[in-house]
């Protein structure tokens, strides 16, 4: 099991750690430390890129069990295990990541419908609702995410355990995408006065972090599927 230095702090850029294992598979090589801050692809969330000793981190994916990361490295690199490396995050993708992840917990709270998919990449975000069209106009939309962006709100990590989870289903507000399991408790991320949903992602500690924000599509992806995509207005 490793240390996911990323649920405490996901402003950590780096960590020293120990190769624990090595695996291939296409000729791609991938390792599992002891510790990482490199957070695996999941919850429609991007997995980290950034470098792990002289070798470039190309993808970050989960292992096979909860707690292990799998870093995928570039062609020709040779690990070995028991090696200590210094793990070091690509940290502008990283918080461009986290600004747009948190950017669609407002989204989910000014468009009040069902969340049906969602996805987070480096330089756009969206949800899928399953709502009407006529009621998904871009600039009123905007116009509401940037009113609560200026509202300055701090965000919280807290945790609850599987059986409070069942007890209230209605904090997965994402019908495609289940919360993270399987460790007895589950992480919950809330923005007082605005969202309060299970969420393992990362995010930034003030929603004043997310700056401006752009509407730059809306468009149907199927009878249940109303895609909403942001991106950072910088």
């Amino acid at each position: 099991m490793a240390e996911l230095l990323f649920r405490a702090d996901p402003y950590l850029r780096a960590c020293e750690a120990t190769i624990v294992g090595i695996h291939g598979q296409g000729g791609q090589t991938s390792v599992e430390l002891d510790r990482t801050v490199f957070y695996p692809l999941g919850g429609g969330q991007a997995g980290d890129t950034g470098r792990l000793g002289p070798w470039r981190v190309l993808d970050t994916r989960k292992g096979a069990t909860p707690d292990s990361v799998l870093h995928v490295l570039e062609p020709g690199a040779a690990p070995t295990v028991g090696s200590s490396v210094e793990a070091q995050l690509d940290w502008e993708r990283r918080h461009r990541l986290m600004r747009l992840h948190t950017a669609l917990h407002l989204l989910g709270a000014v468009v009040k419908a069902p969340v049906t998919g969602g996805r987070i990449g480096e330089d756009k975000a969206h949800l899928d609702f399953d709502v009407d069209m006529s009621r998904l106009v871009a600039d009123q939309i905007a116009g509401e995410l940037n009113d609560l962006v200026q509202r300055a709100v701090d965000t919280r990590v807290r945790w609850i355990t599987d059986a409070e989870l069942d007890a209230h289903p209605e904090l997965v507000k994402t019908m495609s995408v289940a919360p993270p399991r399987g460790e007895v408790r589950v992480r919950l991320l809330e923005i007082p006065g605005i969202d309060l949903q299970a969420c393992g992602g990362t995010h930034v500690t003030n929603i004043a972090e997310i700056g401006g924000l752009r509407v730059v599509r809306i468009r149907s992806e199927g009878k249940r599927n109303k895609r909403v995509t942001l991106e950072l207005a910088e």
